[in-house]
């Protein structure tokens, strides 16, 4: 029996890290006076968004885009097609630095200060991810206190689930299912090489039909810098044509967390051999 709604077998969201040029300058201050550097992050705002908003219309899908305050300050048109297309924007930072690199006073900072940008340009921000996916002993504690729903940063479920002493939302992220792990690249190693998208969906879809056999939800996450490039872009129609098919209810990162909190999926669903 389904867990989610309209009797649907299992959920997905489509989400996007849009990092742009923040990304390479928190792995390296002196990237920010690297032009070549950062126009990989510039593709992401000048070709990726715009291309990749095109394939989402198309399938008629509402993705989530977690957006750093600097990038959305670098790049305010694109933050407004993103949300004049109907997608949710949520926080990725300000800068796109780790909280665990913080202290308790920085971290409060990035997150207020990047806040209030998204709000600025019209986003009604309800969600957080973490530029590293990682937490510190206060990441919770503000995340709540600035009312926000939800957090993505944790790998430890494919339901969503709420904290057990915070009053959010835990919907779980997996590198499995997101872009980078198969697609960076970066000059200064040269130490990564570049998968086909054949590679990528021949990894992507057995993990969304195990997760769908499970009545489970996905959680893509892709960049647009990355998977903005014109091969991926069929790869990205693939992918939302077999979760259509699949009959998934593709839904925001912040409709997901809103159904976990009045519905509990953890506590209805029951796994093949027990309990979740």
């Amino acid at each position: 029996m389904s867990t989610w709604p309209e009797n649907r077998p299992f959920a997905a969201t489509v989400s996007f890290d849009f990092d742009a040029e923040e990304v390479w300058i928190g792995e390296n201050p002196a990237n920010a006076h690297a032009p070549g550097v950062l126009s990989q992050g510039a593709y992401g705002a000048k070709v990726g968004v715009p291309l990749i908003l095109e394939v989402l219309a198309h399938h008629e899908v509402r993705a989530t885009f977690f957006v750093p305050g600097k990038d959305a300050l670098r790049h305010p048109e694109s933050v407004r097609s993103i949300l004049a297309a109907g997608h949710e924007v949520a926080h990725h930072g300000h800068s796109h630095t780790s909280p665990t690199k913080l202290t308790p006073t920085e971290e409060r900072e990035e997150l207020e200060t990047g806040l209030q940008v998204l709000r600025d340009l019209g986003a009604d921000v309800t969600g957080y991810r973490s530029p590293s996916w990682e937490f510190t002993p206060e990441t919770l504690d503000l995340l709540q206190e600035a009312g926000l729903l939800y957090s993505s940063n944790l790998l430890d479920h494919i339901l969503p689930y709420r904290h057990p002493k915070h009053d959010l939302i835990e919907v779980p992220v997996s590198w499995i299912l997101d872009d980078a792990p198969h697609f960076w690249f970066a000059n200064d190693t040269w130490e990564k090489t570049i998968r086909s998208p054949r590679e990528v969906l021949d990894v992507w879809l057995p993990e969304i039909d195990g997760i769908a056999r499970l009545g489970g939800h996905v959680m893509l996450t892709m960049h647009p810098m990355l998977s903005g490039r014109p091969s991926r872009l069929a790869m990205l129609d693939e992918v939302l044509t077999h979760l259509k098919q699949q009959d998934a209810w593709i839904a925001t990162t912040h409709e997901i967390a809103e159904y976990a909190r009045a519905s509990d999926p953890i506590a209805l669903r029951r796994w093949r051999g027990g309990a979740a």
